[in-house]
C-alpha cells in the first residue's frame, strides 16, 4: 500500500499496489503494521457498508464526538465517489477546510479519516457501494453532522444533487456545530 498525507493533517490517500497476473488481480488493502507504521490508527470496531442507487447521492456530512470519535477508513467497492473531509479540530490550523479525493472500484484509492473530521460523499455513478472500517461503533447520541452545502466550508460537488437525506439536509452550519464540539470538549 501506498500512504500519502493530504493537505489536512493526520488523513491519508491510501493506494491499494495490485499485483496482476492472468486470473486477474490481488491487492492488500488493510495491514496493521503498515497503518502503525505511518502513525494511523489500526483499531476497527465496527464495518459498515452503503448502497447508493442514484448519480448524484449526497452522504454526509458526518462526525461522532467523544468519547465515540471515530476514525475511518472508506472504501469505493463499486463505481465511484467524491469522497470528502472537512477538519472540525477546534485547534486545527486547518479548521472549516476540505479536501476531497475520487474513489472507486477501478482506482481502488482508500482515505483514512482521523478522529475530529466530518466525512460525506457524492455517488459520480449508479450503484455506488461504499465499505467503511470504523475505529469505533455507532453511537447515535454522539453522532453529528455539518450541512453538505455549508457557505463557510464551499464544498465544491461535482454533480447537481439528486438524493440526499432529510436528516443530511436539516444538519446545521459549521459555526452551529463548532458551537457545539467546543462545548462537548469543555465538559470532557
Amino acid at each position: 500500500m501506498l500512504f500519502t498525507k493530504t493537505s489536512l493533517e493526520g488523513s491519508f490517500l491510501i493506494q491499494a499496489e495490485r499485483i496482476e497476473d492472468n486470473r486477474g488481480y490481488f491487492a492488500t488493502t488493510f495491514a496493521v503494521p503498515d497503518f502503525e507504521a505511518h502513525g494511523i490508527s489500526s483499531r476497527v470496531l465496527q464495518t459498515s457498508t452503503s448502497f447508493n442507487k442514484q448519480k448524484g447521492t449526497v452522504r454526509g456530512m458526518h462526525l461522532q464526538l467523544a468519547p465515540y470519535a471515530e476514525t475511518k477508513l472508506v472504501r469505493c467497492i463499486a463505481g465511484a465517489i467524491l469522497d470528502v473531509l472537512v477538519d472540525l479540530r477546534p485547534n486545527s490550523a486547518t479548521f472549516g477546510k476540505w479536501e476531497g479525493f475520487e474513489l472507486s472500484a477501478q482506482n481502488m484509492n482508500m482515505l483514512y479519516i482521523p478522529e475530529g473530521f466530518a466525512h460525506g460523499f457524492q455517488t459520480l455513478t449508479d450503484n455506488a457501494e461504499v465499505a467503511y472500517m470504523l475505529g469505533q461503533v455507532y453511537s447515535p447520541a454522539h453522532a453529528r453532522g455539518l450541512r453538505h452545502d455549508d457557505e463557510t466550508v464551499a464544498i465544491k460537488w461535482p454533480l447537481p444533487m439528486s438524493v440526499i437525506s432529510k436528516r443530511d439536509a436539516e444538519l446545521p452550519s459549521l459555526a452551529e456545530l463548532r458551537k457545539d464540539i467546543e462545548a462537548t470538549l469543555t465538559r470532557a
